[in-house]
């Protein structure tokens, strides 16, 4: 019966196509899926190029200037490529003003951020355990931070949908530590009767207070559905988690920022120097490294080709916004700032001739409400990539379709494992853009976006039907 459909819609779409140009109009299969989800065709734009061809295969409203939520990570990764280059690297410094005298640092210890995206915990511990090992065993002083080689950031948190514990509304820092995360796993003790609560990492000043129970019936939402206080003052931060688990649901985890990023480093540099053998019992304070300091430690983050993969195959936000900043510093100098990060951007741009008037690129990541670019140019900037030095890097960083990332669920029929495709998200906006290698052998640019105010309910399928049309067409 669905054969026999689609055969009909080809049959009735074929001769309306006679007298217009082709391009500008939906494959009937994806108009189907559209349909099939009461969903006008307006709120879409869809443009697939064949590489090495001059013109598109299909080009549906795409000039109109659209919301591409995370597919906006490819013009910023591109660009961070072409310009810094693949083996660009950031660097973190660990500085003293007192001299380390039988293991004893009787002063501050500074750290001095230069933007790294990537300085996740376990790079962090061995940030602190290259000073453990150079012989500082006591610091005296306090624990001073040094963020300025980036301005501060407008704006809070919250200001996005106010959910402030969210790890996606984490805000960029010249030192980011472990995307200012705590990752909160929930593991059922059925025998006990309980339900263990661990965070890794487990900030020094911060407690949980663990009052759910454990409850017998089917798996309703896990750990999205206990109650979760967060409580801070001074110093400390105390979590309180409520409501019934069920055994059924099996282990879980949540990522959740539970401090500021200030006393998140603190509580983080705390608990790992004391696990290893360190002492600490000091403060911590913004600050600067004073010029006559002295460097004892400067650790190098993985290269900028891997640190992509991280942010396009799962979408990490925040480590986009860092690499915007850090195209600012690098082309107009330190304090980066996001408008310094926009005009490198337009600045590569305009060197290799894309003019794209319409475009908003706010923070370089695509957690906007504000960001527009159109499906033509979002598919001119991917077609711009493939001709690129860098392209087999760029391409690698993308999400595989049904393999890795962001992709790894998603039903990719024939095309599984064969599409290197970029997702975005938000509320009312569902965008994909990628390359993709047909059942023929050609490859192509796609590029999909959807923005209408129903389009978290049937953009995904819309989706599917283009990316099946694009893989058997003629």
């Amino acid at each position: 019966m669905r054969l026999f459909c689609s055969s009909v819609l080809l049959a009735l779409w074929l001769p309306l196509s006679a007298g217009a140009d082709p391009v500008e109009q939906l494959p009937p299969e994806v108009a189907q899926a559209l349909k099939n989800f009461r969903l006008s065709e307006r709120g879409l734009s869809a443009y697939v190029h064949e590489i090495g061809q001059p013109d598109p295969v299909l080009a549906v409203r795409a000039d109109v200037p659209r919301n591409p939520a995370s597919t906006m990570k490819l013009l910023t990764t591109l660009v961070a490529l072409e310009t810094l280059g693949p083996a660009y690297t950031w660097k973190t410094e660990a500085y003293a003003l007192a001299p380390v005298r039988n293991g004893v640092l009787d002063g501050d210890l500074y750290i001095k951020g230069y933007g790294d995206p990537y300085l996740v915990i376990e790079h962090f511990w061995r940030f602190l355990r290259a000073l453990r090992k150079a012989g500082l065993e006591e610091i005296r002083g306090d624990l001073v931070i040094d963020q300025s080689f980036f301005a501060p950031t407008p704006g809070r948190s919250v200001d996005f949908d106010r959910r402030p514990l969210r790890a996606y509304n984490v805000q960029p820092r010249a030192l980011l530590v472990n995307f200012q995360t705590v990752n909160i796993r929930f593991l059922p003790e059925p025998s006990a009767r309980q339900l263990r609560i661990v965070a890794d990492p487990m900030p020094a000043q911060l407690t949980i207070d663990n009052r759910v129970r454990l409850a017998s019936g089917p798996c309703r939402r896990g750990a999205r559905g206990l109650g979760m206080q967060v409580t801070q003052w001074a110093q400390f931060q105390k979590i309180v988690f409520s409501g019934r688990y069920s055994p059924e649901c099996g282990d879980d985890e949540l990522y959740r920022v539970v401090a500021e990023d200030e006393q998140y480093i603190h509580g983080v540099f705390e608990t790992v120097w004391t696990e290893m053998g360190g002492r600490f019992k000091g403060g911590v304070r913004d600050g600067t490294v004073p010029p006559e300091a002295r460097v004892l430690h400067s650790a190098v983050s993985p290269p900028l080709a891997e640190v992509i993969r991280v942010v396009n195959k799962y979408s990490n936000n925040v480590m986009a916004r860092q690499i915007l900043l850090t195209l600012g510093a690098e082309r107009y100098g330190p304090p980066a700032t996001v408008d310094k990060g926009i005009t490198a951007i337009r600045e590569w741009l305009a060197q290799h001739g894309l003019d794209f008037p319409e475009l908003v690129i706010e923070n370089g990541s695509g957690l906007s409400r504000e960001a527009r670019i159109s499906a033509r140019h979002l598919g001119q900037l991917l077609l711009k990539a493939y001709d690129s030095p860098y392209m087999p890097e760029f391409l690698a960083s993308l999400p595989i379709l049904s393999t890795d990332g962001t992709q790894r669920l998603r039903y990719g029929g024939e095309l599984a494992g064969r599409a290197h495709l970029k997702t975005g998200s938000l509320n009312a906006v569902r965008a994909q853009a990628g390359v993709v290698h047909d059942s023929k052998g050609r490859r192509l640019v796609v590029v999909i976006l959807h923005n209408d105010a129903r389009a978290d309910t049937g953009g995904e399928a819309a989706q599917t039907a283009l990316l099946s049309w694009v893989n058997r067409r003629p």
